[in-house]
């Protein structure tokens, strides 16, 4: 706690925030799968959900102690929700994010397979339920992929020992925007947002689209309608849960910088 209050104290000194993968050592006990019904049921290990939201509770204490920024990173616990609400309620400068995954899947959803594994983990549905409404509503700012490319070896030992962390990049918008968007959870707007602007905002990252600037930016097919494919992925990880999910939102081009970054033939 005190080298994080001495941190926080040196970042607000000079504007900048702290991000924290939030995660309470001793809580850990060894776990690899949230600590739920699949956990028992299946004999693992688990990750309980307050060795997040200890973290956060103790963190968002010292932001408010010290005036320093302060960002959450993955969030996945509905605890972990609330104390942010909170803290954005009394005004603090705190904000959180979540992934794709922790959006459309629970831990009713696993299955013995090292694609399913990734640190925090998959937790309940009342969680997932819970980061929904946050996302929604604005409580949860961002939502970012936490893209980890592991080797197909690397994800070939089932849960207990494959590495944890899986790709997500390249389906991401359409994921979000077939299973949130269309079925009226989030607008199209909101979902733009989470992804792109409220980053920006937060980390001061600048770009976008402004006259006379480099442009930042991403077209996409909105009634394209396919199968996620891992293999077609230009990423080296392979190890997504979402393989055979039905999406609609193809990328065909994007501009980061103003130069072309990708480009299907269409726009090349």
């Amino acid at each position: 706690e005190e080298l994080m209050a001495e941190a926080m104290r040196r970042a607000a000194a000079v504007g900048k925030p702290i991000v924290a993968h939030c995660e309470v050592d001793e809580l850990l006990k060894g776990g690899y799968i949230h600590d739920g019904v699949y956990c028992r049921e299946h004999g693992h290990k688990g990750i309980c959900s307050e060795s997040e939201w200890r973290q956060v509770e103790r963190d968002i204490k010292l932001s408010a102690e010290t005036g320093c920024q302060y960002h959450v990173c993955h969030v996945s616990t509905k605890e972990s929700v609330e104390l942010i609400r909170r803290a954005k309620a009394a005004g603090l400068k705190v904000s959180g994010e979540t992934a794709p995954h922790y959006l459309l899947l629970c831990d009713e959803d696993l299955q013995e397979d090292g694609r399913f594994k990734m640190n925090p983990p998959l937790r309940g549905r009342e969680d997932r339920e819970a980061l929904r409404q946050a996302v929604a509503d604005g409580t949860i700012e961002v939502i970012a992929t936490d893209h980890a490319p592991h080797t197909a070896e690397q994800k070939s030992r089932g849960l207990a020992g494959s590495a944890m962390g899986i790709v997500g990049l390249e389906c991401a918008f359409p994921l979000l925007y077939t299973y949130l968007v269309k079925p009226g959870l989030l607008t199209l707007e909101q979902l733009v947002e989470r992804m792109s602007m409220a980053p920006r905002r937060i980390f001061g990252l600048g770009g976008g689209l402004q006259a006379g600037e480099p442009a930042d930016l991403t077209v996409f097919d909105l009634d394209a309608e396919y199968e996620i494919d891992p293999e077609t992925f230009l990423s080296k990880g392979r190890a997504t849960p979402f393989a055979g999910w039905r999406v609609a939102g193809r990328t065909l081009w994007t501009l980061v910088g103003g130069r072309t970054a990708y480009a299907t033939e269409r726009f090349r």
